[in-house]
């Protein structure tokens, strides 16, 4: 299964297992790295680097950040003010080169270089100027479709079909054989309600058309034809920012100030207790309550037609629950005639360590929907045969996708199979959550909270302030990672992010809390 090497490290050996590509990480060689693992002692110099089957980026990347001027410099803030004539450039952090760009590291206009844990809002998959993603637009067979966007309802081109079945449905969720390309994560939760709302609907109509009456009223927005269905959503849920969306968004009230919103149920979402293994008997009555709130709000109300739950919370604060809680949630939706929508925008293609992230979950019954975007490159949804209508032209714009993006989801997908990256995600993840673990053992009390699905690996500081301090000084030291919820850090690397690059990161988060909170180094 590999090379056995035993390495002193904090005065304790730990197992490694040096693999050169997937098919010699075998189950005996994961359960002896996950033997070495738990041998972890107190600091990051009891946390052993683990081998993976991902070889190194192609054609190369920097060792690590290089720092010239501040982040942002001042190219990047002449920049962001001439940016702020024209529209809101509130949000800019620094203004990228993307010719010096390479691999996990962002170089910015004023020649600094960053460890990118941020990736454009979790979008950039295989990394910077990745020669396979470069080839797509080189190559003169995609010429044509780089040349031209077609309206894909209407006229897509010959190849599309076979574009969409070696792409798309080639990584398609378990379960569900269809898929609609949209524009992006916001469009593809707002036209899977739609659709869900048309096939709750059609379900009630059994098979009979439209009535008159039905087809009369919706044209001035009135029952039956606009009836009063709903979609229940969570609080601490970020579902987008489209009207509908944000009904079903409960994360930041700025998303949501001055719009006018549906009159929409919103359910608990778990607040687990860490560490898990001490809080089991907490989290599990945690659980039993949001399902029971769930079970109590579809009991009373015949109007929710569907759910949308994400497998983390993201923009919230990157919020878990177990595999358990959603197996029992889809029980409910499913005995209560309720559509169950999976939100995968931002935990979709890989960085969680399944490919959908709701793979962990073990579902007997598959979602109705599975959402996605971002690092899929085209967003969208699949679904199943059930939610597509009966009638052209009710789920539908001029674009219905981007033939451009399914071309980046061609080389997307080759470098995740090639370079064996969910895999990656799950080994290198699980060395980050060891690594900030081991950093709140070190010191106590700073940060806390440490959880996470491969790479999505989150965790908080005691105070918001703290929290945006400890991202400043991590910036300032080379490493580029977002917030979300209250005080939390999250980590959104690409798939390309291994335990090099960890290292970096964990290494550099030491020092960030070290001369933040005026601490000895341990």
């Amino acid at each position: 299964s590999g090379q056995l090497v035993l390495r002193p490290c904090g005065g304790v050996c730990f197992v490694h297992i040096t693999m050169l590509r997937q098919k010699l990480w075998s189950p005996a060689g994961r359960a002896l790295y996950n033997a070495g693992r738990t041998m972890a002692v107190r600091g990051l110099a009891g946390v052993p680097t683990p081998a993976t089957p991902m070889p190194e980026f192609p054609s190369g990347e920097p060792e690590g950040p290089s720092l010239v001027t501040e982040v942002p410099g001042p190219k990047s803030k002449a920049l962001q003010a001439e940016m702020a004539t024209t529209q809101d450039a509130g949000a800019v952090k620094y203004f990228v080169d993307f010719d010096k760009s390479k691999g996990n590291f962002v170089s910015d206009v004023d020649g600094n270089r960053l460890l990118d844990m941020y990736s454009h809002i979790a979008s950039l998959p295989v990394g910077y100027n990745n020669p396979h993603m470069l080839e797509v637009f080189q190559n003169p067979a995609n010429h044509s479709l780089l040349a031209h966007r077609p309206a894909l309802g209407n006229a897509p081109p010959a190849d599309w079909v076979d574009r969409l079945k070696s792409t798309l449905l080639s990584v398609a969720p378990k379960g569900l054989t269809h898929v609609q390309p949209m524009m992006c994560g916001s469009c593809a939760n707002e036209n899977a309600f739609k659709a869900i709302f048309i096939a709750f609907q059609e379900r009630k109509r059994a098979g009979k058309p439209p009535s008159a009456d039905e087809l009369a009223s919706c044209m001035v927005n009135e029952s039956p034809g606009s009836p009063d269905l709903k979609f229940l959503s969570f609080h601490g849920a970020f579902h987008g920012r489209l009207l509908g969306c944000l009904s079903t968004t409960h994360s930041k009230a700025i998303h949501k100030l001055d719009v006018p919103a549906f009159d929409w149920p919103i359910a608990p979402f778990p607040k687990l207790k860490y560490p898990l293994e001490d809080n089991v008997a907490y989290n599990q009555e945690e659980e039993a309550k949001c399902l029971a709130a769930v079970d109590d709000i579809l009991s009373k109300d015949s109007n929710v037609a569907g759910l949308i739950v994400e497998p983390i919370q993201a923009e919230g604060g990157d919020n878990h629950a177990s595999p358990d809680f959603f197996r029992k949630l889809r029980g409910i939706c499913k005995d209560r005639g309720v559509y169950f929508v999976c939100d995968e925008v931002q935990t979709g293609c890989g960085a969680s360590g399944h490919f959908w992230a709701h793979e962990a979950w073990e579902l007997e019954t598959p979602p109705d929907a599975v959402t996605f975007s971002k690092k899929m490159q085209i967003a969208g949804y699949y679904c199943t045969k059930e939610l597509i209508p009966a009638s052209t032209y009710r789920v539908f714009n001029t674009w219905m996708g981007d033939p451009v993006r399914l071309l980046q989801l061609e080389a997307v997908i080759k470098c995740v199979k090639e370079y064996s990256l969910v895999e990656n995600a799950k080994i290198t993840g699980q060395y980050i959550l060891d690594g900030v673990k081991a950093l709140q053992a070190a010191y106590p009390g700073l940060l806390a909270n440490a959880r996470g699905a491969g790479t999505l690996v989150a965790f908080d500081a005691p105070t918001p302030s703290d929290r945006d301090a400890i991202i400043n000084s991590l910036k300032a030291k080379g490493v580029d990672i977002p917030p979300c919820g209250e005080a939390t850090i999250r980590c959104r690397p690409g798939l390309f992010f291994g335990p090099k690059h960890a290292r970096i990161f964990l290494d550099t988060l030491e020092d960030a809390v070290v001369s933040h909170f005026k601490v000895a180094k341990k």
